[in-house]
């Protein structure tokens, strides 16, 4: 299909059916924003401010991933070692 193809089927099962992962990324990415907007108006500096946002972020991510799946890491779905597909 390509790649316009896979971006667009991809973008439809965000819309139509988004995965944990998904959910999880979204909530990340809100937090950042809101984070960003509400320390510009404590008037940090730029660095500082997109720092800081990106810290509030990545505890968004962490809380909302919890939340959602009940574990901070996933579990393992097979107990079969890995296979690599590129190695003979």
């Amino acid at each position: 299909m390509g790649l316009v193809g896979d971006l667009k089927d991809d973008l439809v099962g965000l819309v139509r059916n988004p995965t944990d992962e998904q959910k999880a990324i979204l909530v990340a990415i809100v937090a950042i924003a809101v984070a960003d907007r509400y320390f510009l108006w404590i008037d940090f500096p730029f660095v500082v401010r997109t720092t800081a946002a990106v810290g509030v972020g990545f505890l968004a991510l962490f809380a909302a991933s919890y939340l959602l799946t009940g574990h901070l890491v996933p579990p393992d779905e097979d107990d079969e070692e890995y296979d690599d597909e590129l190695d003979p």
